[in-house]
């Protein structure tokens, strides 16, 4: 299978990691990816709790081997306990992003944890390394979900190498054989892959989301706070998510003020998202989503991806004949 000297290096049969994202990489979706050959993460999103991250630690077994977890670092520091209880459940990989306070790498490496974050740009990369932590993740701005929107993921993963000497996963619209040996062509250790898992029955996508996401064109995301403004979640303003458009993105994108004050519609947010009303609620999504046509299992995905990336990089440095 696919391999790069990192993923070899770290114990896996192929350099896929999935992002923890939080709502859909649950514990059956990092055991899935795990025993297909790449590192599970468990993902803790914007209302993780201990009891939320203990429910889906029940879901590892021992099928999966070795699995990561994902947190976000103002839920980290909200809940008290939580870092605590990751670090206690033995992961491979702890994640941690969206923060500048740097004290959790200690903690992991007293724990023997390896560590990585987000960066999303030379600067950040350059302070993350100096931090101690042991992985970047360049994700670029076509990722789905929250993360600053400054650089694309190749630009973005040329400063990123050229920054620092540490291992690079790349992220940001990865969701076929071409764009994974892209960016292990670039460099890259591995590649940090979101919307094109979210769509396997193994995550905890609803049934909703995820026909939405296999029906989807790449064109069809945008950038936005309304879903955090709406929920009243505390997202810093410089960490928008990219969804799929909908009637909602279209009608409150841009009057986030007036959407802060309308508790009213708070409401209905919620009614919607909890009914899985296609039209309101949020569907993170990158702008690989395009690539997405079939509702394939994650043994499936990585196996294709793999195979993919191997015969194009295998084509593209073998000599002319």
């Amino acid at each position: 299978m696919l391999a790069t000297a990192w993923s070899r290096a770290f114990g896996l049969r192929a350099p896929i990691v999935n992002a923890p994202m939080g709502g859909v990489a649950g514990g059956r979706l990092a055991t899935a990816v795990s025993a297909a050959g790449g590192l599970g993460m468990i993902g803790m999103g914007s209302t993780a709790t201990r009891a939320s991250l203990g429910e889906q630690l029940r879901f590892v077994n021992s099928k999966a081997g070795r699995f990561g977890i994902g947190l976000v670092d103002w839920v980290m520091r909200n809940e008290a306990g939580l870092l605590d209880d990751a670090l206690a459940a033995g992961p491979a990989l702890l994640s941690v992003s969206f923060g500048t306070d740097w004290s959790w790498v200690d903690k992991a490496h007293d724990a023997g944890i390896p560590t990585v974050t987000q960066v999303y740009d030379a600067t950040g990369a350059r302070r993350a390394a100096d931090a101690g932590v042991d992985i970047l993740v360049a994700r670029g701005a076509e990722g789905g979900g929250h993360g600053e929107v400054r650089l694309a993921t190749l630009p973005l993963l040329d400063a990123v190498l050229d920054a620092v000497s540490l291992p690079v996963l790349a992220a940001g619209g990865i969701a076929s054989p071409r764009s994974l040996a892209a960016v292990l062509a670039a460099g890259a250790s591995g590649a940090w892959i979101g919307t094109r898992l979210a769509a396997c029955p193994e995550a905890l996508t609803g049934d909703v989301a995820r026909r939405a996401l296999i029906d989807a064109a790449a064109t069809d995301t945008r950038v936005t706070r309304v879903f955090d403004v709406g929920q009243g979640l505390p997202w810093p303003a410089r960490f928008p998510s990219r969804v799929l458009a909908n009637d909602f993105v279209a009608r409150w994108t841009g009057q986030e003020d007036a959407l802060a004050a309308d508790e009213k519609v708070h409401r209905e947010l919620a009614a919607s998202i909890a009914a899985e009303d296609p039209r309101i609620a949020p569907v993170d999504a990158g702008q690989g989503v395009g690539m997405i046509r079939e509702e394939a299992s994650v043994a499936e995905v990585i196996e294709q991806l793999c195979a993919g990336a191997h015969s194009l990089l295998t084509r593209w440095s073998a000599p002319d004949t």
